[in-house]
């Protein structure tokens, strides 16, 4: 199923849900690249630190309003994620890209399944061929695993919708050459692997007043921001907030990193819960 929205109906539910929301919930499921913190086999500083909120499982969210929870990419560490937090039940799960960080875990909305039937989904359509393609279990339609989980797809390209009154605005970033579908909820974007993107998507975030955008090390890297980029990036769109997420190791230690940020910025850590 496509999902398409118009500019005259999504202003509409931009000022009814505006009186009628109670507030938004962002509990960051985690905060680290792709590799996690600690790395496997590195003993780097960072990875070796004994403070919790230096120890990240691979970068996802659960944004909650009112009875609906909705879970933003299901890496690898999905399951323990769902645990830690204690999710008795999602409304669905939107994917940013293609890559295992963000799509490996997509097994374990299983138990969902048996609960509620189809799990909505929403994606773009290359990110549906490439999980067909490695989930194709998940997509067979005949001779089916009984336990497999069971999905709805719903397409998502670059025009808003609308998920239980909340209007989702789709933003393309780019991740290096690949395009990335990061989404705005009313006044909470979460971008995830960004190093560029254009004047056009840019005008998407005017107003936001949650930020949360990848800052990945203090080095420059070929596809994520690095923090000096993610802080001139939050300049230009000057949100009420910012959460920085997507983390290495290389960007050093949180306690230390953040006492460097200006106000207002923040970096994540897994299990922060954000109310707007």
């Amino acid at each position: 199923m496509k999902l398409s929205i118009s500019s005259q109906i999504l202003s509409y539910f931009c000022e009814y849900t505006e009186h009628f929301l109670s507030f938004m919930k962002i509990t960051f499921l985690g905060t680290g690249t792709s590799q996690g913190i600690p790395m496997i086999a590195n003993n780097h500083p960072v990875c070796l630190s004994d403070n919790p909120k230096d120890k990240r499982l691979r970068s996802s969210i659960m944004i909650s309003w009112d009875n609906n929870s909705y879970i933003v990419d299901c890496g690898p560490d999905f399951r323990t994620q769902m645990l830690r937090e204690n999710v008795q039940a999602i409304n669905g799960v939107l994917f940013t890209h293609e890559h295992s960080d963000h799509t490996a875990g997509f097994d374990d909305v299983r138990p969902f399944s048996y609960q509620m039937g189809e799990v909505p989904i929403y994606l773009d359509v290359r990110t549906l061929k490439s999980l067909e393609q490695r989930f194709e279990y998940i997509f067979r339609k005949e001779n089916r695993y009984p336990g497999a989980p069971k999905v709805a797809v719903n397409l998502v390209d670059k025009t808003s919708f609308t998920l239980d009154g909340v209007v989702v605005t789709p933003i393309e970033v780019m991740h290096g050459n690949l395009p990335v579908t990061c989404y705005r909820f009313n006044d909470v974007a979460y971008l995830t692997d960004v190093k560029t993107i254009s004047e056009t998507e840019k005008e998407k975030l005017k107003g936001v007043k949650v930020l949360i955008v990848n800052a990945l090390r203090q080095e420059a890297h070929p596809t994520h921001f690095n923090l000096e980029e993610a802080l001139e990036f939050v300049k230009e769109i000057q949100p009420e907030r910012t959460y920085f997420s997507h983390i290495s190791h290389k960007l050093g230690f949180h306690d230390e990193v953040e006492k460097t940020l200006p106000k207002n910025v923040f970096l994540a850590f897994d299990g922060l819960k954000v109310e707007v």
